[in-house]
């Protein structure tokens, strides 16, 4: 059975939301164990006024607490207790396969660079997040691209970006069940010549790369058309395309919601494609996609939004037990073995 270490006191909604999701998780059927990793006293408390399994559910006492405002290194350095370092401490020692945390990102970031270690061939570890498109892909029809990295970096060169390439295929191929992914590089332009001297390098190398099937340059106009299942950037323009396309969705359906209340005429129109609106609202909805993975080590982090609800860190738990159970760590490194081959 997979284990998963859930950081019970990260996040913006604290242990009652992370410790509600766990119980929750555990009345499922063949779900993962729960290791929740905190504050004991307030860990039971919450299970005092829940319905859980407890033979999926264990508790591992952690006694501090890194905020979300904290800086990353400073909290990681004076706070060894932390239950985000405590977590990533019991993966690599075998209590758990997977951890998850809603937690400060700079943090969780460093935590993992501290207990885990990189995969052979991976110059950077890289963020990476899934963003609704209007094709579909893989087995499973999923209606997603990712992108990475979007924020476990500032700057990068040409061979973290193709290392980015690589990491980004074999989750596609494991997670999404997409064989080839379309793997592309975000630039200003299509031309192989456009963006700054690492894309371009970049650009060069994935080119001539057999173990890729690499499309070329796609612009930021392409992305919600899905000509791309993988999306290879630095962190620094990688988070920010992600909170542009979070923004987006949430602007549409409020714009939809102040529609609804103005007039009838459009309050009549909405009801008539209202099951398209729901079907957009599902597809925008972040809080079903989970979190997004760390990729580059060779334990699995995921990394669920700060603002993440119950459902939102159940879902992260879950995507974590999925990508454990799948032998994403062992794809990662075949793949960067192949590119090395290949080079």
């Amino acid at each position: 059975m997979v284990t998963i270490a859930l950081d019970a006191m990260g996040g913006d909604r604290g242990v009652e939301t992370a410790v509600r999701a766990a119980a929750s998780v555990s009345l499922q059927k063949n779900g993962p164990a729960v290791l929740l990793v905190g504050d004991r006293a307030r860990i039971e408390a919450v299970l005092q006024r829940s319905r859980y399994d407890a033979a999926q559910l264990s508790i591992h006492h952690a006694p501090q607490v890194i905020g979300m405002d904290e800086s990353p290194r400073e909290a990681i350095e004076g706070k060894p207790e932390a239950s985000l370092l405590v977590g990533a401490r019991l993966v690599a020692e075998g209590a758990a396969d997977a951890l998850v945390s809603a937690g400060n990102t700079g943090a969780a970031v460093l935590a993992c660079a501290r207990h885990f270690r990189k995969l052979p061939g991976v110059p950077r570890t890289a963020l990476a997040a899934v963003f609704p498109t209007e094709q579909r892909r893989g087995e499973k029809d999923d209606p997603f691209s990712l992108v990475l990295d979007v924020g476990a970096t500032q700057h990068t060169d040409a061979d973290a970006l193709v290392g980015f390439a690589h990491m980004g295929a074999a989750y596609a191929a494991r997670i999404s069940k997409n064989p080839k992914p379309r793997v592309a590089l975000l630039s200003n332009g299509a031309e192989p010549y456009k963006g700054p001297a690492e894309v371009v390098e970049a650009h060069r190398r994935l080119q001539a790369d057999p173990c890729l099937h690499f499309v070329g340059n796609v612009e930021g106009v392409d992305l919600p058309k899905g000509v791309a299942d993988v999306i290879v950037t630095e962190g620094y323009t990688g988070n920010v395309l992600l909170k542009t396309l979070e923004g987006i969705s949430e602007t549409a359906l409020n714009v939809a919601r102040y529609a609804y209340r103005s007039r009838l005429a459009w309050r009549i129109g909405l009801w008539m494609m209202r099951g398209g609106v729901m079907q957009l609202k599902q597809l925008t909805d972040w809080r079903q996609y989970g979190g997004a993975p760390i990729l580059g080590f060779d334990h699995l982090f995921i990394k669920a939004h700060g603002r993440s609800n119950e459902r939102a860190i159940a879902n992260a738990i879950k995507v974590a037990a999925k990508a454990a159970g799948s032998g994403l760590c062992r794809e990662i490194e075949a793949q960067l073995a192949g590119k090395t081959e290949a080079a």
